[in-house]
């Protein structure tokens, strides 16, 4: 590890803050802790060994002393990841205050971009015009911290700046106690659930971040790109072009307990949420505009407001706009009563808006008015933020995607067709199946029938897209509209979506034209779904009924692609190639049908879930796979990481635009080498199939990793598995992942790489230096390289070993281990040569800091897990070893930072 990275002058404040901050937590532990574990967690900051320490230290400690223990090398681990947040809040000031360039991946280091590449106004427009960038919000268990930690972790984040500006011993020593305070509470709080998760928690949760820090961050950008942009290009206009979408309540794939009932709560909960910041912010704006009649003109359609007020006080009768908004105030409140919230309301309840584009135009006047009449800067105040909130929440505040396994639609049309008297359904032959549907989605006629009692999968089924109409009726259009299908396949998975739409009155047909209130959006996630993307979807665009169907919805045909099953499935290089091929075959099939595509990147917070940095990821894609649209999902810490602070999500959401804006505008990059990569691709395949149909490596891996206590950590509401822990095609990826990243091998992000370059440089010594030029040329190879690199940065190969020692069968072990091992030595120099440096992370400073910092506590709480693994192999029914195993799989989530 680079212990010398920490020694750079730049870091002097973060290494004072950390300091600080240490310094509060001995503080506590000197009062709530033996000195035994005092001193164990001093030792542990000036070793350089943490596995002896702990393996020394470990047989002297009682159950309590091994939880306080695991606790405090769990809380160093968040409070370092704070000071580091800190650092890189400040370093980024200090950077924009000594005026240097744009930082990459900036809006303004865009126009810069855009500027030299000579692209006009009326490109740039039309571009934007046709831009959707959506980071769609998913409840994917991989947070492992409560929301009461994240919440002592953001207050701790909030006061630490204040340390620098602490003049005086007794300002130092007032904020010493309020973190010291803060700290306490961590310590004496639960880090654990006791309780399985709800999905009606999950919501909550992901409603929570909207005020917290979408409602204050989405303004905020969206001002800073209209001055970005309209420096640059005076007449530019800046479109809804960003959004945040969400999963909550609406996916069920795998997740028994997502009901009808379920997305009526989350849509109950987002409205409420931001009905709630509509009443704050119209009775701010209330107080702001005292506007008299006898200083200023105002429109007459504000005053028609006006006339219609409830507010009918004598000190308002000079006050249109006051009495215009109390008029705004009473029918959007009017509408929050209608869909059920108990929300009181100042100027009672209007007749409610039908639509959230009444509410809009309302403002609109009232904005109109401003302008024309010489109060233009309280026109582009606040009520041009409510404004920009409105037309991208409406009443919604975020759309939610339904989603549901192939199969089991198929399940509800076999039963549909049963009852109906129809064809055996699961017995068709494909093609026989594709012509039964589009015999039924030919006309208005249902197929389903109240007086029949369906089986419960069926009438659940029907009953989340029956809710989904009304939810669109009453709370907008935009509320729902994707409709994404778990391991899509083959064409007549499309068509029985169809088919269920029609039955629930999203999708209607007229004279044999259908017209969909719904995008159908396949979902290819394993390696042989996605080579076969292409021929099911030109079987798709073959249909005229199902282009007829594309022209309802705007033309716009969206795929999923999906990161996780396809590495899973086939190892880091071959999905990522596999995808990149699927995309490009894709551009050229929806160029050759003339419908425009999105891709929606199904990516989760690993490298090998699809994760790392966001920006390089889409400058990676494809020439002409963007084109201004795009979608991504970011789920579990990772939602937390990027957007739970204002400053960061603004930050975060900007670089998505960016990037977007680049790849659609800017010269199109050149594709990686096709030989190589397909070289690559098939021989690193080769030899990560060889490791994981090993007779015994699932085995070794049920066995050395703590999968079975992540399955019974209480993370979120979903099942670790489809059917089984047993079998790898069952497991979930997340728990997959997960479980490669607490054992420290991080295995899915690299294996097959090393014997796959040293056969292709066994066969052509040349392949090095080709290898070697689109590292530093070729976006894709560069980001698939970028991302390796950090994840073999947290990969202890020592610590593996340890783990490996819990297997029931050390001979097998031994075997798969030693195979392992080979292929991660090869791996690590195959990369060091390709990029040719010496020692990883050389070019990227801050991870490489970042791990320095705290990897004396992360490498303690893997030794402490390893020794609680074998006591609860021993003994499965001992509560403190499986308690103390839950604490570790935290801190060690914490300080790698991205789990799942």
């Amino acid at each position: 590890m680079q212990l010398h990275i920490l020694n750079n002058p730049k870091d002097a404040a973060l290494a004072a803050d950390a300091e600080f901050l240490k310094q509060s937590l001995f503080n506590l532990l000197h009062e709530e802790a033996s000195p035994l574990v005092v001193e164990t967690v001093k030792l542990l900051s000036a070793s350089d060994d943490s596995g002896a320490v702990i393996e020394k230290v470990l047989p002297q400690l009682d159950e309590r002393q091994t939880h306080d223990l695991t606790l405090a090398c769990g809380l160093l681990a968040q409070i370092l990841n704070i000071a580091e947040d800190v650092h890189h809040e400040r370093r980024r000031q200090v950077h924009e205050d000594a005026g240097h360039d744009a930082a990459e991946g900036s809006l303004s280091d865009t126009v810069r971009k855009l500027r030299a590449g000579k692209v006009d106004g009326k490109t740039l427009q039309n571009q934007l015009d046709v831009t959707n960038v959506t980071a769609v919000l998913t409840a994917h268990p991989t947070e492992v911290q409560r929301q009461s930690v994240l919440s002592f972790n953001r207050r701790i984040r909030a006061l630490l700046p204040k340390r620098e500006r602490c003049t005086n011993a007794v300002a130092l020593e007032d904020l010493r106690r309020e973190i010291d305070t803060i700290l306490l509470g961590l310590w004496q709080t639960s880090e654990t659930r006791h309780y399985k998760i709800t999905v009606n928690d999950e919501i909550n949760n992901g409603v929570s971040i909207f005020p917290m820090s979408f409602f204050e961050a989405l303004p905020k950008l969206y001002r800073g790109m209209e001055r970005d942009l309209q420096t640059a290009y005076p007449s530019i206009r800046v479109p809804d072009i960003l959004k945040i979408g969400g999963w909550i309540g609406g996916d069920r794939d795998g997740n028994p307990f997502v009901t009808a009932e379920t997305l009526r709560h989350a849509f109950k909960r987002h409205a409420d949420a931001v009905f709630r910041l509509y009443r704050g912010e119209l009775d701010k704006l209330y107080r702001e505009l005292p506007l008299s009649i006898r200083r200023v003109k105002v429109n007459d359609d504000v005053l028609k407001m006006a006339d219609a007020s409830p507010d009918n006080e004598i000190a308002r009768a000079e006050e249109p706009y006051r009495r215009a908004i109390a008029y705004i105030m009473a029918r959007v409140m009017g509408k929050a009563r209608t869909i059920g919230l108990g929300l009181g309301s100042k100027f009672g309840y209007g007749e409610p808006y039908s639509s959230a584009q009444e509410f809009l135009d309302d403002l609109n006047t009232l904005q109109r008015s401003l302008r024309d009449n010489g109060s233009s800067l309280m026109a582009d105040g606040r009520i041009a933020d409510i404004i920009r909130t409105a037309s991208i929440c409406g009443f919604h505040m975020m759309p939610l995607d339904l989603r549901q396994h192939a199969e089991k639609h198929g399940d509800v049309v076999a039963e549909l067709f049963q009852y109906a008297g129809l064809e055996d359904y699961w017995q068709l032959s494909e093609e026989d199946k594709q012509t039964a549907l589009l015999r039924e989605l030919q006309h208005q006629r249902p197929l389903s029938s109240p007086f029949v009692t369906y089986s419960e999968h069926a009438r659940r089924e029907l009953a989340i897209f029956n809710e989904a109409r009304k939810i669109k009726d009453e709370f907008g259009e935009d509320a729902v509209t994707q409709c994404i299908i778990s391991n899509c396949e083959r064409p007549s998975d499309l068509l029985a979506v169809a088919l269920l739409l029609k039955e629930s009155g999203l999708l209607s047909v007229t004279d044999g034209k259908p017209h969909s209130r719904m995008n159908i959006v396949p979902l290819f996630e394993t390696i042989e779904a996605l080579e076969n993307a292409c021929p099911v979807m030109e079987k798709m665009f073959g249909l005229e009924w199902y282009r007829a169907l594309l022209c309802s919805r705007d033309n716009i045909q969206e795929i999923m692609l999906g990161y996780s099953d396809s590495n899973k499935d086939g190892g880091y290089v071959a999905s990522s190639w596999c995808l990149y091929q699927a995309e490009s075959g894709l551009v050229e099939l929806f160029k050759k049908y003339s419908v425009r595509m999105r891709l929606f990147h199904g990516r989760g917070g690993s490298v090998g879930r699809g994760g790392g940095p966001s920006y390089q990821a889409i400058l990676a894609q494809p020439a002409g796979s963007v084109a201004g649209q795009i979608r991504i999902t970011e789920q579990g810490e990772v939602i937390t990481a990027k957007y739970a602070d204002p400053s960061n999500a603004r930050r975060n959401l900007e670089t998505l635009v960016a990037a977007t804006l680049e790849t659609s505008l800017l010269p199109e990059q050149k594709d990686p080498d096709p030989v190589l990569m397909q070289s690559l691709s098939d021989i690193s395949f080769r030899y990560y199939r060889e490791l994981i149909t090993h007779e015994d490596f699932i085995d070794y891996f049920l066995q050395t990793s703590p999968i079975r206590e992540i399955a019974t950590l209480n993370l979120g509401s979903r099942p670790a598995s489809r059917k089984t822990l047993a079998r790898i095609q069952d497991l979930r990826a997340i728990p997959w992942v997960f479980s490669w990243m607490q054992n420290r091998l991080m295995l899915p992000a690299w294996y097959g790489f090393g014997s796959a370059v040293a056969v292709l440089c066994e066969q052509n010594p040349a392949n090095m230096k080709l290898m070697q030029e689109h590292a530093k040329n070729n976006p894709f190879f560069q980001a698939m390289l970028s991302n390796m690199e950090q994840v073999m940065a947290k990969t202890d190969i020592t610590l593996a070993e340890d783990y490996a020692g819990l297997s029931e069968s050390p001979e097998k072990a031994a075997v798969i281990f030693a195979m392992i091992k080979e292929e991660y030595l090869k791996s690590r120099k195959a990369l060091l040569d390709i990029l040719q440096t010496q020692e990883l992370l050389s070019d990227n400073r801050s991870l490489a800091r970042s791990l320095a910092l705290r990897i004396p506590y992360l490498n303690a709480l893997n030794g402490l897990q390893v020794a609680m693994l074998k006591r609860l192999r021993q003994n499965p029914e001992d509560a403190h070893a499986l308690l103390m195993v839950h604490l570790t799989i935290n801190g060690v989530a914490q300080g790698l930072r991205n789990t799942g």
